[in-house]
């Protein structure tokens, strides 16, 4: 199929993780994105490894090799005056930019997004940082892990203290960097529409902080509405029971009862069909104000089965549920298989994309590039000669 950002150029000049994620689901949508690094060194996170995965004779990190699928890597030190023009140059031919330095990080080299739209007024630029671009914290760096602490989500992950081990975790995964990413690429699109209609350009605020304080979702909306913090829970749910692990005879799976009808199914598999009359048990808010009682009743039933037949007759009966995998094999389930969610580009393994549009998938067939791997092409298309080309390596302000 076509894809949809086909002719869209995207200059992106962040790093780690928000920035990269963002602009890798660009290019899966077929928008040309040239990455740009510094000489020598790159991405940061083409060094955080192990593991480790061979890319054109180097070995680059897994972590990299996670979100730059897709992109043309051009290796060019704007901090020199040469290649600080150069990336001005192709900002005036790019759709959009996306980068995440500090706060007038980039002003000093004329890169900044009132400069780069001065030069391109239909220019998008599209600037990620820890606490947005204005405030009493938006000079400060942003990690996602600090942002996880500071925007609340740590305060509902892990077990409860009164619990063994009890104390506040962090995900398994840097969301508040994804979702700033998948955030910032909604923004784009959409300033991309309007300029359809405007010929306008637009520079867009995404904070990592803003973001994670808009992931909490019902958990902020039960802390703004119910006028108290939720707790820790480890693996049961505040607003919905029971929705947790249980254990089976032989492993612990996962049970979500998301209403009263799949309740009295669960209730009729555990024998207790009287459930549905007790009025302890009878709705969601009774469960949830029985908590312990019913949790006690379920967990006593599914302990008497393997978990096996436990998720085949409650798959049967219409009841969410299912077992926790490690990662290879959530990976290896007959339904990734099915979708193709691993692939292996040009000889490197990865996860695909999920976006699928009239039934194809919607994923670059480019592999994660090595550092300035397309640099020469890149400076080509500017109109640099060979020659040029030769002094700037040679001066080290352009690899490849």
């Amino acid at each position: 199929m076509n894809a949809p950002l086909a002719g869209v150029r995207v200059l992106d000049l962040s790093r780690v993780l928000a920035g990269p994620w963002c602009t890798q689901l660009l290019a899966d949508l077929g928008a040309d994105v040239i990455k740009i690094e510094r000489p020598g060194a790159g991405d940061d996170t083409r060094h955080w490894g192990p593991p480790w995965h061979e890319l054109n004779g180097h070995k680059v990190a897994a972590y990299f090799l996670s979100a730059n699928r897709g992109k043309r890597s051009a290796a060019i030190d704007f901090a020199s005056e040469e290649g600080a023009a150069l990336v001005r140059k192709l900002a005036g031919q790019a759709d959009v930019v996306v980068e995440n330095f500090k706060v007038g990080g980039l002003a000093r080299f004329g890169l900044d997004a009132a400069s780069l739209r001065t030069l391109n007024p239909r220019l998008i630029v599209a600037s990620i940082t820890g606490f947005g671009q204005d405030g009493p914290y938006a000079a400060r760096a942003g990690y996602d892990y600090i942002i996880q602490g500071m925007g609340g989500l740590m305060s509902i992950t892990g077990k409860p203290d009164d619990e063994p081990g009890g104390e506040p975790l962090r995900v398994g995964v840097a969301v508040a960097d994804l979702f700033t990413g998948m955030y910032t690429a909604v923004a784009i699109l959409s300033a991309l529409y309007r300029r359809e209609k405007t010929e306008e350009g637009a520079h867009i605020d995404m904070a990592l902080f803003d973001t994670q304080l808009a992931m909490l979702a019902n958990q902020a909306s039960n802390a703004l509405i119910g006028g108290e913090d939720p707790p820790r829970q480890g693996n049961t749910h505040p607003n919905i029971v029971p929705y947790q692990t249980f254990e089976a005879s032989d492993q612990r799976i996962i049970i979500a009862v998301g209403n009263d009808r799949q309740f009295a199914r669960l209730a009729a598999l555990c024998g207790h069909s009287g459930w549905v009359e007790d009025e302890r048990f009878a709705n969601n808010s009774a469960r949830v104000a029985h908590r312990k009682e019913m949790v006690a009743a379920v967990a006593e039933c599914i302990s008497r089965k393997p978990a096996a037949e436990w998720l085949d007759r409650l798959e049967e009966a219409g009841i969410p549920a299912g077992p926790i995998n490690t990662i290879s094999q959530a990976l290896a389930d007959v339904q990734a298989q099915h979708r193709a969610m691993v692939r292996t580009i040009a000889g490197t393994p990865m996860v695909g994309s999920p976006v699928r549009m009239d039934g194809e998938r919607l994923d670059s067939d480019l592999p994660p590039p090595a550092l300035g791997q397309h640099t020469g092409e890149v400076l080509q298309e500017l109109g640099v000669s060979p020659a040029e080309m030769e002094r700037l390596s040679r001066e080290g302000i352009v690899g490849g």
